[in-house]
């Protein structure tokens, strides 16, 4: 089956496929272009289809397109663009808008790679200044997603409760994104059963662990989580067992990051810790709180988003590199005899975690669809990953990065 290359077009309907980037358990996403070229600057798309074994079940497909015309209604600039829902020959897709960088889960790993380089090279950790600007922009769509209404102005109610770095992408203009809101719920429509755990243990709240009802304050929690884990390189809530992870989850003890890193200040220790506060009411009420604390502690740094743009370039030298030499090439090419997309795709064997164009895939379970990622052309996509919930993490990073082993 031939998915397309920068310089190898595949015609998909109204597009040309441009490779494959990502695999999710529901869908995989594609490189691709419009075939009209009706815009005067032409830009990358990502294309996410749905597997053709899944079509033929119509909660798959009902699912899909949940997900699908909510993204629709998700216009903000800390979230993935959602353009457009289709189906061609069978396959249903929906087109976003191709953010060229790495997600946040490779920005960590590279920042611990290079710690552990000898000699050191650097970068070698996010700065305070850069982490703090992420946190904010995190938290920002995240507000923009809580308080999205419908065409009557009701609130949908929309609860992420998948935030993670995998769900994050940083990409080489500096900008920041928030990816799959494949497991949101739009709580006035849909309904989940208590119990049913989603997305990953080591991002969840304490009431999410519980199986509790939950509403906007389990996105602040995560996203909590994840600034921790920028300013201290190091996973929040590690555990030997499953068992032993969720008990830490449920706890939810702590330590300020400035244990692990000396350039953050009380201030933003104090933000932090309010963030992840176990007991909701002594949280964050709303993500924009949360936004407007990190906004403010930004202007005492004087920081220039257009140095994100620098960090991510730095740190991922050779491929930005091939980033820009695959857009340019992926742009301009012209098609060969058409190919379409084979019906039998299959996972590759399982290997190492690797998160290359995404690992442009985020964790995923069965149920999920795969986060919109881009990718740097000529990379292969990334392996099968087991499921993170019946997975035990190896080392520091290993839920991040790592190949797991079953429990």
């Amino acid at each position: 089956m031939s998915s397309g290359a920068p310089n190898d077009p595949v015609p998909f309907g109204k597009y040309y496929l441009l490779g494959l980037i990502a695999r999710g358990g529901m869908a995989e996403v594609y490189r691709a272009r419009p075939v009209v070229r009706s815009e005067a600057k032409p830009r990358l798309l990502a294309i996410k289809v749905m597997r053709p074994q899944l079509a033929r079940e119509a909660r798959f497909v009902d699912m899909f397109h949940r997900e699908a015309k909510l993204a629709m209604m998700l216009k903000n600039r800390c979230i993935v663009e959602t353009v457009e829902v289709g189906q061609h020959e069978g396959r249903h897709y929906i087109a976003m808008e191709y953010i060229g960088g790495r997600d946040l889960t490779q920005v960590l790993r590279r920042s611990q790679e290079n710690q552990q380089h000898q000699p050191p090279r650097l970068p070698d950790r996010i700065p305070v200044p850069h982490a703090v600007f992420i946190g904010a922009r995190i938290a920002e769509g995240l507000h923009f997603a809580h308080n999205l209404g419908d065409a009557d102005g009701r609130l949908l109610n929309i609860v992420n409760r998948d935030v993670s770095p995998s769900n994050v992408r940083l990409s080489y203009d500096g900008d920041v994104k928030l990816l799959d809101f494949g497991i949101a719920q739009a709580l006035m429509k849909f309904t989940s059963e208590i119990g049913i755990l989603k997305g990953k243990f080591s991002y969840m709240s304490p009431e999410q662990i519980r199986g509790m009802p939950l509403d906007a304050r389990t996105d602040v929690f995560s996203a909590g989580i994840i600034l921790h884990e920028m300013l201290t390189t190091e996973k929040l809530f590690r555990g030997d067992t499953e068992f032993a992870l969720m008990e830490k989850v449920r706890k939810a003890e702590v330590p300020p990051p400035s244990t692990f890193n000396r350039r953050v200040t009380p201030e933003l220790d104090a933000i932090v810790l309010k963030a992840l506060a176990r007991d909701v009411m002594d949280r964050y009420q709303t993500a924009s709180q949360l936004a407007a604390d990190l906004d403010n502690l930004i202007a005492g740094y004087r920081f220039d988003p257009k140095e994100l743009r620098q960090f991510m370039r730095q740190l991922f030298r050779a491929e930005y590199a091939r980033e820009l030499e695959d857009t340019e090439t992926a742009l301009t090419s012209e098609p060969g005899l058409p190919i379409t997309i084979s019906q039998t795709m299959r996972m590759p064997a399982a290997t190492g975690r690797g998160m290359t164009p995404t690992d442009l895939v985020p964790l995923v379970d069965p149920a999920e669809v795969s986060a919109p990622a881009t990718g740097t052309g000529g990379e292969p996509p990334p392996p099968a990953l087991p499921a993170p919930l019946d997975d035990k993490p190896r080392g520091f990073w290993g839920s991040l990065f790592g190949k797991k082993k079953p429990r």
